[in-house]
């Protein structure tokens, strides 16, 4: 169904309250209600449904910072996990016309298929301006409750994400095997369970294009909950061990440091995202929350050993910090664009980390290289 040119001029006012007194009316553009969330931006020009998809933007309201959003539409085929986990979804401009070939619905349609509200028709440069100026803010989006003063009250008393685990909210309960790959490429076979490779993923909030990479790579892949003990790991006896993404503060999940202490000493390990801060804290690092965040498909990072340049997607809050960083670790990656750690290499056990996100979708294919990397150590006679 495509919507009518009148569709947002009859939709329901709703407003977005900053916790510092800023307040923001516009239209509603998916699910009706109030929800809080710490308020942040991504520079993506496109992939909007993974954004929405991503398990790492739990307990967020995420601001697109190009204009139109929706413009291509909804497919199952770009989910990057069954439902989205954000809290809400702030766009200049909800497209009302949906034109791809691939489409299958509408964006509004699909936010208000999955409750999540929206808001539409403010000024979204203003708004990205505020938080790069004061950093990410706790806000109130709201289509029931118009009052100013009383959101922003509410904005102001709702919980930040530091000291919290947000794992909790949208890892599995239970193990799973995954046998899709990645449509664009040749499938190499798995093999008859013997001579393939086996990754255990250790599901934080993980996107589903990172088991798509491994399998499609040969690998057998079994995911396994975040909160699994190294122990219950070793049993299904993994060639290597992935540290997925995830929202929230690492610092809080004290049971992945310990866990990741002791598995990095048997098995080869790569991380990502949150698995990167996982693995630096289980070593003896601390982290730090950032201004406002790494959050689009266009930054800059460089390889140290190379020089090399890549283009990467990025989506965390939060950092390694350098002056905490313990002997056994080397910093591999750098962020260009505010000197920040982007990756490190375990000295001894060769386990390695990067602060973005390599199986992009959406987003560059610059860090392909990663996963072979990860393939040739788990290929390594023990």
């Amino acid at each position: 169904m495509t919507p009518s040119n009148n569709d947002l001029v009859h939709a329901p006012v709703a407003k977005l309250a900053l916790e510092d007194g800023t307040v923001y009316t516009g239209k509603s553009a998916g699910a009706g209600g109030e929800v809080s969330g710490e308020v942040v931006f991504n520079t993506a020009m496109t992939g909007y449904q993974e954004i929405l998809t991503d398990p790492s933007y739990c307990g967020q309201i995420v601001t697109m910072t190009y204009p139109e959003i929706g413009n291509y539409g909804v497919n199952e085929a770009d989910i990057e996990h069954q439902k989205p986990a954000l809290s809400g979804f702030v766009v200049r401009e909800s497209s009302r016309i949906a034109s791809n070939f691939r489409s299958e619905g509408g964006l509004g349609e699909y936010l208000t298929k999955h409750n999540i509200l929206a808001i539409a028709g403010i000024d979204t440069r203003a708004l990205v301006r505020r938080i790069r100026t004061q950093g990410a803010m706790r806000g109130v989006l709201s289509t029931v409750d118009l009052d100013d003063a009383s959101l922003v009250a509410k904005a102001q008393a709702s919980p930040g994400l530091i000291g919290r685990d947000m794992v909790q909210e949208v890892m599995p309960s239970q193990h799973s095997v995954w046998e899709q790959g990645l449509d664009e490429w040749t499938q190499v076979p798995a093999g008859d369970g013997s001579d393939a490779p086996h990754v255990v993923c250790l599901d934080f909030g993980m996107k589903w294009n990172i088991p798509r990479h491994f399998h499609a790579r040969g690998n057998r892949v079994t995911i396994l909950p975040g909160t699994s003990t190294a122990e219950e790991i070793m049993q299904h006896a993994p060639s290597g061990v992935f540290l997925s993404n995830g929202p929230g503060d690492p610092e809080p999940l004290q049971y992945a440091h310990k866990m990741i202490g002791e598995l990095v000493e048997q098995v080869p390990v790569f991380g990502i995202c949150l698995g990167h801060q996982l693995l630096s804290l289980a070593c003896g690092a601390k982290t730090f929350k950032l201004k406002f965040g790494h959050r689009g498909v266009n930054q800059p990072v460089q390889e140290l050993a190379t020089g090399k340049v890549e283009i990467t997607t990025q989506n965390h809050g939060f950092a390694v910090e350098e002056s905490s960083l313990p002997d056994c670790l080397e910093i591999t990656h750098r962020n260009l664009n505010d000197d920040t750690i982007a990756g490190v290499r375990h000295k001894a056990t060769g386990a390695f980390s990067v602060q973005y996100h390599p199986e992009a979708a959406s987003g560059p294919h610059d860090s392909h290289y990663l996963f072979e990397q990860f393939q040739k150590q788990m290929r390594q006679p023990a």
